[in-house]
């Protein structure tokens, strides 16, 4: 081969420099960049550097020296030109778009705050227990927001440390059937929580414009099949049901579900519960024997369950959820991960308690000393106290009393504070309460401590 070294080769005045002939191969080392001083870098059929690469600096290609093709993967759907650009969920839109045409849906994430509707989705918060054995009614007894509705069976519940891997999650809500049950005609089994109507006036429901809602979650269960997610409109009597399937026992899988926007029937601009999302682990035949309304329609019992497994039908059945988000759109976001201190006080507005955190036989709280005397009531027999709520409550909140005789260490669960003998519950409301109490049975001067609970759950 022959070897030519020179500095630099200029052309005649007027004529284009030639490298090699038409259908040459012109090998370029490595390394070398082609100037962006020149106009237009217009380069032969064939281009290759020692490396394989080439590098252009600011400089255009004409389209009539590409070939090859481009993989339909690389793609996005309608059509690339120049007047269009590639937005994040993969479609192309106008390169000037109109102010307010692009939505949440149209970018790579949802940069909304708080938009998951679901309250403590990550089951971080359980204020009440973090596992309570012998359930066999319907109540709120671990994870903050979330209600157990079941009329059959016994389970234990609880705040568990089992969570899918690498997804950032820390804690689940667990289901552990101790007694498995028969299901009746008319019983259900189903993981709840409810929506303030308040929270909800941004979907538009009710109207042309009404928001879709996409539902995702993590679950692990050791029973495979069809489960139902339904979301309920408890002011209209209205309702949706999606299917998803368990496929694998014992493993975690991510589930998606799309709802579309309900025209018919507004939320109340209230603080009642509007929306329900139930996630249903049995049902009887009253809620399985018709055909599953997979639309927003009025209520009809036959359709809401169809094709749920009974996920109760063994003591040996475990099920856990974590990871719950609900969000206006038809595409599902990564999880809304909140600060604890935030979620906690999210949690707060409807249950607070004086007692240690996640257990809920202890107390502890402020000491009122009794038969101190006053106007009221005799100086033998009387008492007074109050406490201010960390968090202003949904509701007027059930609150429930427990003191204990700072002498004897005998505790004593008082009763409902609004409703009691011999109490006088004074500004029982939102922020705080109030009480006294006549009682012979207090000692004169002696010290006692009071714990309270206060329920503002929908």
């Amino acid at each position: 081969m022959s070897k030519l070294e020179v500095d630099k080769i200029d052309p005649q005045s007027g004529t284009a420099l030639e490298i090699g002939s038409s259908g040459d191969t012109i090998t370029i080392p490595a390394g070398v960049t082609f100037d962006s001083s020149a106009a237009t870098n217009t380069l032969p059929a064939t281009v290759v550097t020692t490396d394989g690469t080439q590098t252009l600096t600011n400089k255009s290609i004409a389209a009539t020296q590409l070939t090859g093709t481009v993989a339909t993967s690389n793609l996005g759907t309608g059509t690339a030109d120049a007047t269009t650009f590639l937005r994040g969920d993969q479609t192309y839109a106008s390169a000037t778009p109109a102010a307010g045409s692009i939505t949440t849906t149209q970018l790579a994430y949802n940069p909304n705050s708080f938009r998951n509707i679901i309250i403590n989705g990550d089951m971080s918060i359980a204020q009440r227990a973090t596992s309570q054995s012998s359930v066999t009614t319907t109540g709120y007894y671990t994870c903050d927001r979330f209600q157990w509705i079941a009329d059959y069976g016994t389970v234990t519940l609880s705040q568990d440390t089992t969570v899918p891997s690498g997804q950032g999650f820390a804690k689940s809500y667990k289901v552990d059937v101790t007694t498995a049950g028969t299901v009746s005609s008319g019983g259900y089994v189903l993981v709840r929580q409810k929506i303030e109507g308040q929270n909800l006036q941004y979907l538009k429901k009710g109207t042309s414009n009404a928001e879709s809602l996409t539902l995702s979650f993590w679950i692990q269960s050791t029973k495979t099949g069809t489960y139902i997610a339904e979301l309920y409109d408890a002011d209209n009597n209205r309702q949706i049901s999606k299917a998803y399937t368990v496929s694998s026992s014992n493993t975690w899988e991510k589930k998606t579900l799309t709802f579309a926007g309900d025209t018919s029937g507004a939320f109340g601009n209230d603080n009642g519960g509007s929306l329900f999302l139930n996630l249903y682990l049995s049902a009887g035949t009253d809620y399985t024997s018709g055909t599953l309304n997979t639309s927003w329609n009025s209520s009809t019992n036959t359709n809401r369950v169809v094709g749920q497994v009974n996920a109760q039908d063994n003591a040996s059945n475990n099920i856990y959820f974590t990871g719950v988000q609900l969000e206006a759109g038809t595409t599902a976001s990564d999880f809304e991960f909140l600060p604890v201190d935030v979620q906690t006080q999210r949690c707060l507005r409807y249950y607070e308690t004086s007692m240690s955190y996640g257990v809920y036989s202890q107390y502890h709280g402020q000491q009122v000393v009794f038969g101190s005397g006053g106007a009221t009531f005799s100086a033998s027999t009387s008492s007074a106290g109050g406490r201010q709520y960390k968090v202003w409550k949904r509701a007027n909140p059930t609150v429930t009393l427990y003191h204990q005789d700072g002498t004897s260490g005998a505790v004593y669960t008082i009763y409902n504070a609004a409703k009691i003998t011999g109490v006088v519950a004074q500004h029982l409301n939102q922020s705080g309460f109030l009480f006294a109490n006549k009682s012979a049975a207090f000692g004169q001067g002696l010290g006692y401590y009071y714990s309270f609970t206060a329920d503002a759950e929908i």
